[in-house]
């Protein structure tokens, strides 16, 4: 058997009054969603425990099967493993964003999303200012980028910049848990990089173009280099493979030992390339990968900019586009193959971040009876045979088929 997840990053959502008091999921036409529906099993999901935050990285790791409770050690780490760093045992790493401030707000987690041509000379200015032989800049994609402080402390509090647009930066700075000098450092580095990056050319020539500029960076999600087993150990597969335009999400197969396959054109955006991303999972199917994850982190930016229409665009792209080549595929290969579908959280569009309630779950399975569920959304999910599911128990019935 061969097991493909499509992760609709964030795409689980709200009712919205405009929308007559549907969610987008609801409003969207996805035909080849609600055709794979009908062919399945459906049911709800906890992707988050209780004691973490909501975020991509802990709901991913849950949903590919891992305690997060026991491995989560903050997004940063995951994502400088997706850049190939060397990390040392002592080394705090830091997912770092750069954002947009004015007036003393925070106004954008994203900078805009940024090039990552644009960011790449920010970076590099960051290293040759405020770089030293303690702290190093490394880039990333876009606005997403890891910061490593040598020796860094534990006990740091710090704000994901998605969930606090508006506020004034001097409410949500970094707080010490404890007595922490790494907290003072931080601080230091955010307010100097505004003084840096403020006047920065790439920056001026954005502010004339009339779009959000990059003039602060935002450390946020520390952590240390977890110990992992990985998934083929943990589950009894071969070979498995992660697709995505995120670094997070790589990260996170690396350490789980999983291939990272990149498809030209993935921006991780509305723009990407989906059916490049689809035709990828699929040619990894037929090259033997047994464990396959394409992510798409379209609809979790939509919900962050809190864009409905653009959310029900990217909903219904990753219908056409991704939804209906599975299907296809499916035909000629469906007494082989499994496939899940689902978030890893909502990011509702009146919220703008991450919430963690139950995400709408379905699963096909060759030659296992659908539950009758005809569409899929939030709301009807829930009359499906699965039910509820608590965190890795995903996994567990994902792969063996029993609830």
């Amino acid at each position: 058997m061969q097991y493909l997840v499509i992760l609709a990053d964030g795409f689980a959502d709200e009712p919205i009054e405009r929308l007559g008091g549907k969610t987008p999921m609801m409003v969207a036409k996805t035909p080849h969603i609600d055709a794979l529906c009908k062919l399945s099993r459906c049911g709800t999901l906890k992707t988050v425990p209780d004691s973490l935050h909501p975020g991509s990285e802990v709901a991913n790791m849950t949903i590919m099967g891992y305690d997060a409770e026991k491995y989560y050690q903050g997004r940063g780490v995951l994502e400088a493993t997706a850049l190939g760093l060397d990390i040392e045992p002592a080394d705090l790493v830091f997912r770092c964003n750069l954002v947009t401030v004015e007036q003393a707000k925070l106004q954008n987690h994203s900078a805009g999303h940024i090039s990552t041509e644009e960011a790449e000379q920010l970076i590099a200015s960051l290293n040759e200012y405020l770089g030293s032989e303690r702290v190093q800049f490394y880039t990333g994609v876009s606005y997403r980028h890891v910061m490593v402080i040598k020796g860094g402390q534990e006990g740091v509090q710090c704000t994901p910049p998605h969930d606090v647009p508006g506020e004034y930066v001097e409410t949500v700075l970094p707080k010490p848990m404890e007595s922490n000098d790494t907290v003072k450092l931080l601080r230091q580095l955010m307010f100097a990089s505004n003084e840096l990056l403020s006047n920065h050319p790439v920056n001026v020539r954005r502010h004339a173009e009339g779009k959000p500029v990059a003039n602060m960076i935002w450390p946020w999600s520390p952590g240390f280099k977890p110990q992992m087993p990985s998934i083929n150990e943990m589950y009894g597969l071969n070979k498995g493979a992660v697709i995505s335009a995120v670094d997070l999400i790589h990260g996170l197969g690396k350490l789980g030992g999983l291939q990272s396959i990149f498809v030209e054109g993935a921006t991780g955006l509305y723009t990407t390339n989906y059916s490049g991303k689809a035709e990828a999972a699929l040619k990894a199917l037929d090259e033997g990968h047994d464990y396959v994850f394409l992510h798409i982190e379209a609809p979790d930016e939509a919900g962050h900019e809190g864009d409905v229409e653009l959310k029900i665009r990217t909903l219904e792209d990753i219908d056409a586009k991704v939804v209906k080549p599975v299907l296809t595929y499916l035909e000629e290969n469906k007494e082989d193959i499994s496939v899940a579908f689902l978030p890893d959280h909502p990011t509702p569009c009146e919220v703008r971040t991450h919430t963690r309630e139950h995400v709408p779950l379905m699963i096909y399975r060759p030659q296992a009876p659908a539950d009758g569920v005809k569409v899929y959304d939030e709301q009807s999910v829930k009359a499906g045979s699965i039910g509820f599911l608590n965190q890795t128990e995903f996994m567990q019935v994902f792969l063996s088929g029993k609830k």
